[in-house]
Formats: structure tokens, sequence, C-alpha cells
């Protein structure tokens, strides 16, 4: 496939090594010019663009940017055709991105999205983390294999975000529409807790939509107070051990 990745992040750079060495022509795109990119990005044959190469001719296109720079994107997005798969992998953290109204009362981060970008898009590799998304993607034959929740509207975009994750070493698991694509946000039982496709199914109807700020702030404070102690440097491990403990 013809893909292009705005934005080079932890997620950004892995999904580019990772699609890239699946055999997909690959750009990549930041907010400072592709001279700016590391040439780590690139070592698996993804290629530095501008922004607007990047969306330019694609099958599917990759936000892979802050929530709270999704508005900055939308002009770069306005020319694309909607048959283009968009798939958004922000999540929304206030203490980063400032208080959003609309996510505040209570819409699916996806649809604020949506509103911002004027188009529908699907919703994937929010609920996992970087280094688990870079080092923890096994073979399809693996029991134990990870599993990552996506949500989609179009049947179109279900079925290449669902290859597209299959693609970089995971399970995909479809968790329904955007509307409730909620149920794969921040403090969601499926947020950054590394199960499997049978523990996703098992879990996915526990979760609980007017809990959720409330256990991802429990979380982000958890994750600061480690921070601020020099001898106790959260891992992946932990951060995966704090959402079990906290979201299931």
């Amino acid at each position: 496939m013809e893909i292009g990745i705005i934005g080079v992040g932890h997620i950004g750079k892995t999904l580019a090594l990772k699609l890239a060495a699946a055999g997909h022509n690959v750009v990549v795109a930041n907010s400072s010019g592709p001279e700016n990119i590391d040439k780590a990005v690139l070592a698996t044959s993804a290629k530095a663009v501008t922004a607007k190469e990047a969306v330019h001719n694609k099958e599917v296109i990759i936000l892979s940017v802050p929530l709270n720079r999704i508005p900055d994107i939308a002009p770069v997005l306005a020319s694309v055709p909607e048959e283009v798969t968009v798939i958004d992998t922000s999540n929304y953290y206030p203490a980063r991105d400032l208080k959003i109204d609309r996510i505040e009362a209570g819409s699916a981060e996806s649809i604020w999205v949506t509103e911002q970008l004027g188009r529908t898009i699907a919703k994937a590799w929010n609920a996992i983390g970087s280094q688990s998304l870079e080092k923890n993607g096994k073979p399809s034959v693996a029991l134990d294999r990870i599993a990552i929740p996506f949500a989609a509207d179009r049947d179109k975009d279900r079925i290449i975000t669902k290859q597209l994750i299959e693609d970089t070493g995971f399970d995909a698991f479809y968790t329904g529409s955007l509307a409730d694509s909620w149920r794969q946000q921040p403090g969601a039982p499926v947020y950054c807790t590394d199960l499997t496709l049978n523990e996703i199914q098992s879990l996915i109807g526990k979760a609980e939509k007017e809990r959720l700020p409330a256990r991802r702030d429990l979380a982000v404070a958890a994750i600061m107070e480690r921070l601020n102690d020099p001898k106790a440097n959260p891992d992946a491990d932990f951060g995966v051990r704090l959402s079990r403990a906290l979201y299931i």
C-alpha cells in the first residue's frame, strides 16, 4: 500500500519501520521538515517528505501526533479524497492537551477528531505503549500474541486497518464504531494492558465510560510520581502492570 505517516514520535517511528519492513511504500513527515527526521526512522526504506507530499496519492494516511495538534492537520488533509483511509493514533490527556469541552462532556475522542478534520477516520495503535509496539510483535501463529483494539465506521477502513495492525506483528480486535471507540480510550480495560484476543473479548464489555477519566488521571499521577524519583525510573513493564491494576 501507499502509506503516508504524519508524526515521527515513538509510535509514528515504529509504524514507519514496521510497515516499510512489511513491504508497504511508506513516507513520513513531521512539523519541521524532512531534513530534520532522524535517519533511524528510515532504516527499513521509509522516505522523509513534506506533510503535503505525505498525503498526496496515498491509500492510507496515519496521524501520529498529539491530540491537540489534530486541528493543525485539517488543512493538510483538505484535498485528500474521501475514499482514502485516515487512521488516528492519538489520545486525550488534559494535562498535555488542555481541556477540550466536547470530550470532557463525554464525546468519544475519535468523534471530536472527525469533527476537527471534517472526515471520518479509523482509530488504532492508540491503546498500546510505544515500547510494546516496538518490541512485542509476534508471528500470527503465536498463542500469546498481543491484540490491538481498533474502531472504524466504514467497512473499507475496518479491513485496511485490521490488515495493517497484523502487518505490525499484532492481532487486531474490532471494537466497533467510532461512537463506541471510548472503550479503547485511556482508563479502559483494553488500554495499554497488552491483552490477547480472547482477553480483550472478555473485557471489552466491562468498560465503564464515566470512570475512564478518573482512572486515566490516577495512572498519570502514578507515572509522574515515579518520574520524579531518580531511583525509580518506570519502564514499559511498569506501565503495563499499572494499567492492568487500575483499568481491569
